[in-house]
C-alpha cells in the first residue's frame, strides 16, 4: 500500500471527486479525514463505509470558505488523527452563469471556496508539515483553469487562480520538502455538473465528444484517483509546481 501510515485531509469528500480520492487513499493505507460542508452525518456515512471495508476514516464538518472554520478543522484533524501528511484541496462550487448573470454573490462564493479556501487550508497545515519536515498538497483545479469555457467566468477565474497559486506555493515552500501540485480534471461526472448531463443537454454532450480526441464526454471520478495517489506518494517527491491533467485528451487539442 503506497500511503500506509499517512494521514490525508480531503476536503469536499462526501461526493464526487473528493469521495473517490478519499476512498482510494484509504485503500492505499492512509487514514482519511472526510470533510462535509454542513452535515457531519454525510461525512460519517462516507467514513463508516470506509471503515466497513477495513480502512481508517473520521468525519468532520467545516465551511472551507471560512478561515476560522478552516483553522478549527485542521486542529481537529491533528487532534483526532495525530497529524496531517497529505492535503487535498478539492472542495469547490460552480455556478453556470454568463457575465451578465454573474452576481457579486455568485462571484464571491466561487472565489472564496475554490481559491481562498485552498490557500488558507494550506497555510493552516504548513506548521505541521514543517514540523514533520515534509508534506503533500494536491490542489484540484480544472481544465477550465488551464483553458476557459463560456458561461462560468467566476469559476474559470477561481481555478485559474488556483493553478498559479500552486506554482507560487511550490516555489515558496518547496525548500521545506513540501510538494504542491495540481490535479486538473476534465469533464467528470459529479453532482456539481449534473445539470449539464440532463436529457436536454444532448447537443452539449455531443460537442464534448467531438472536442475530445478519445471521443469521450464525461469521465468517472475513479479515473482520477491513480494520479491523486501518485501525487500523494513518495513517487512524486521530486515533483513541484506541476499540473497533471486527466481529461481523456481534451486539452491536447
Amino acid at each position: 500500500m503506497r500511503l500506509a501510515g499517512k494521514v490525508a485531509l480531503v476536503t469536499g469528500s462526501t461526493q464526487g471527486i473528493g469521495k473517490a480520492i478519499a476512498e482510494r487513499y484509504a485503500e492505499e493505507g492512509a487514514a482519511v479525514a472526510i470533510v462535509a460542508s454542513k452535515s457531519v452525518a454525510r461525512a460519517e456515512s462516507v467514513a463508516s463505509a470506509i471503515r466497513r471495508k477495513g480502512g481508517a476514516a473520521e468525519a468532520f464538518v467545516a465551511d472551507c470558505s471560512d478561515v476560522g472554520q478552516i483553522r478549527s478543522l485542521v486542529a481537529a484533524v491533528i487532534e483526532r488523527l495525530g497529524t496531517i501528511d497529505i492535503l487535498v484541496n478539492n472542495a469547490g462550487i460552480m455556478h453556470t452563469a454568463s457575465i451578465e448573470e454573474t452576481t457579486e454573490e455568485k462571484w464571491d462564493s466561487q472565489l472564496d471556496l475554490n481559491l481562498k479556501g485552498a490557500f488558507f487550508l494550506t497555510q493552516a497545515c504548513l506548521p505541521e508539515f514543517k514540523r514533520k519536515g515534509r508534506g503533500k498538497v494536491i490542489n484540484v483545479t480544472s481544465i477550465w483553469g488551464i483553458g476557459a469555457g463560456p458561461n462560468c467566468p467566476a469559476y474559470c477565474a477561481s481555478k485559474g487562480g488556483l493553478e498559479n497559486l500552486t506554482r507560487a506555493l511550490a516555489v515558496e515552500i518547496g525548500k521545506h520538502n513540501i510538494n504542491v501540485n495540481s490535479l486538473a480534471p476534465g469533464n467528470i461526472a459529479t453532482p456539481l455538473n449534473a445539470h449539464l448531463r440532463g436529457p436536454d443537454m444532448g447537443a452539449y454532450i455531443a460537442q464534448m465528444r467531438a472536442l475530445t480526441p478519445t471521443g469521450r464526454d464525461f469521465l468517472q471520478p475513479e479515473e482520477l484517483t491513480g494520479t491523486a495517489v501518485y501525487l500523494a506518494s513518495e513517487d512524486s517527491d521530486a515533483v513541484h509546481g506541476v499540473t497533471v491533467t486527466v481529461d481523456a485528451g481534451w486539452s491536447a487539442w
